[in-house]
């Protein structure tokens, strides 16, 4: 059976490095990231969550049919609001898939989660990383980031299914191992 595995979690704590080396692991495994299909729509810079907004329904879509081509899915995006969640978890419903939660939190807590956050993007070259820090300055910054934390771990509480992958900053691999181990 297929299965969409959703890579949640805070921004900056490695989903998208995590589902990239998932998918270079793992033949015929799609890493859908919605940030980096954001960047294909005309304007996103100047308009991040529009972008977001008309690409999402596309995801959807890609992650649907190739689901049901009989291959695996990884996700790696935050997702808190629950009705949002239960469009992707839809999806995987009717492509005949398994739909796997994990939700990446920093081990030493949400303080250091934002400290991650803010070190965010200097050493790579994701495009729409300066985006990302304009929307969380402008939703209210590193409190914005702590009530994520605090959503993330309700969702974590609210749906048994969701298991929580420790994230270590400077050690991408242990945090590989673990998300291998919890599968």
């Amino acid at each position: 059976m297929p299965r969409l595995l959703h890579l949640n979690g805070p921004p900056g704590i490695g989903k998208s490095t995590l589902a990239r080396r998932y998918a270079d692991e793992h033949p015929g495994v799609l890493s859908c990231d919605i940030d980096v299909l954001r960047t294909l729509i005309g304007g996103w810079s100047d308009d991040f969550a529009a972008a977001g907004a008309a690409i999402r329904p596309v995801a959807l879509a890609i992650i649907e049919a190739h689901l049901r081509a009989g291959c695996d899915v990884v996700l790696p995006q935050m997702l808190v609001d629950p009705a949002e969640l239960a469009r992707f978890e839809a999806v995987a419903s009717r492509a005949g898939a398994a739909f796997v939660e994990r939700v990446l939190l920093d081990e030493d807590g949400p303080d250091a989660a934002v400290a991650r956050f803010h070190r965010r993007g200097t050493d790579t070259p994701d495009p729409w990383h300066e985006q990302v820090r304009a929307i969380v300055a402008a939703q209210g910054g590193d409190d914005t980031l702590r009530r994520y934390h605090r959503a993330l771990r309700g969702l974590v509480d609210d749906r048994p299914g969701a298991v929580v992958v420790p994230s270590r900053e400077g050690d991408p691999d242990a945090t590989y191992e673990a998300l291998l181990r919890s599968l």
